[in-house]
């Protein structure tokens, strides 16, 4: 039985109460670490890790940025900023990389070591300073949750809430279809998310922009959809994409979807038009683009050999304290 409304009810925090004491108190025993992938951010991504940076030492623990080797000055202004950074063929060298945001968070996890893991997008406009310890919070507070998804209004130019264009026409008619267990999330493919590692470490990732969604999936599969709350951000300001582009994460979203539904996508290339009219646009010339779509999944992090080396060293290094 679908049962939206009570899960929007009961698993959705609107205005959060919660003080940062009660959560330096409730952190007592956890780690946390924040994940941001980057590719070409320089503009963006030191106030990214300025808003978490009051809460280094308290609430945070690290800071990872994962770069898909950015030819701007991403990596020098992320280290001046104050976080850790990796490149991203750098973690887990022996695997070859695919350039994609789920594959950036994959070796993320394998680069933190918190029980508690944040992702965050590295192209925020001056994001607010609460954003990390509100999504955390309910991870800290009740050991019931085992992700949280943040949730916000995405004003788009002149439109106060017209962005997430991706996840009103694709990703959420199709967690209708295929996982209506979902949809109470109001960004379920939205970037700030939290997750217990114990879960994360468990599960694939789509490695392209189908990962925040195969996650989800894949947590109502096997642990249900009372599992995953979100919270209420206010509001998230980011750099929109031309709809070109928007078409190739489109595809990336619903093959994930797809996989987990049991069907088997295509292997075609996404074909688009683009048009170059004239100024009265009587006649217009078509240009067509072919792409192709590199969606497969990452295994399970405690399917690497190397990462059940390192955990069980980090295991081993803790009973020694």
């Amino acid at each position: 039985m679908n049962n939206t409304r009570e899960l929007w009810e009961k698993n959705t925090i609107m205005r959060p109460t919660w003080t940062l004491e009660e959560l330096r108190r409730a952190k007592e025993g956890h780690t946390v670490s924040v994940v941001i992938p980057t590719l070409n951010e320089q503009q963006r991504i030191g106030t990214v890790i300025d808003s978490i940076h009051p809460h280094v030492g308290s609430l945070i623990d690290e800071i990872i940025v994962v770069d898909s080797h950015s030819t701007d000055d991403t990596a020098r202004v992320a280290e001046a900023a104050g976080a850790t950074v990796f490149q991203l063929d750098a973690i887990l060298p022996d695997i070859p990389v695919c350039i994609g945001k789920g594959e950036s968070l994959w070796r993320g996890m394998m680069a933190s070591r918190g029980d508690i893991v944040m992702f965050m997008d590295g192209d925020l406009k001056n994001p607010d300073s609460m954003f990390v310890p509100n999504t955390i919070a309910p991870l800290l507070l009740n050991p019931d949750i085992d992700l949280v998804k943040g949730f916000y209004r995405r004003p788009l130019k002149d439109s106060p809430s017209g962005g997430g264009r991706v996840t009103e026409l694709v990703g959420r008619p199709l967690l209708a279809s295929f996982c209506p267990e979902a949809s109470f999330l109001v960004q379920p493919l939205g970037g700030e998310y939290a997750i217990r590692r114990k879960i994360a470490e468990r599960l694939p990732f789509a490695s392209g922009y189908g990962v925040e969604i195969g996650l989800v999936m894949d947590i109502v599969r096997w642990w249900g959809a009372e599992r995953i709350c979100q919270v209420n951000l206010g509001v998230r300001q980011h750099r929109n994409r031309p709809l070109s582009d928007l078409g190739q994460m489109a595809r990336e979203v619903s093959d994930t979807v797809l996989r987990r539904a049991n069907v088997t996508p295509a292997d075609a290339p996404l074909v688009q038009f683009d048009s170059l009219g004239d100024a009265d646009g009587s006649y217009s010339h078509y240009i067509l683009k072919e792409s192709e779509a590199e969606v497969f999944d990452r295994p399970p992090l405690v399917t690497i050999p190397e990462y059940r080396q390192l955990w069980s060293e980090v295991e081993v290094e803790k009973e020694r304290h």
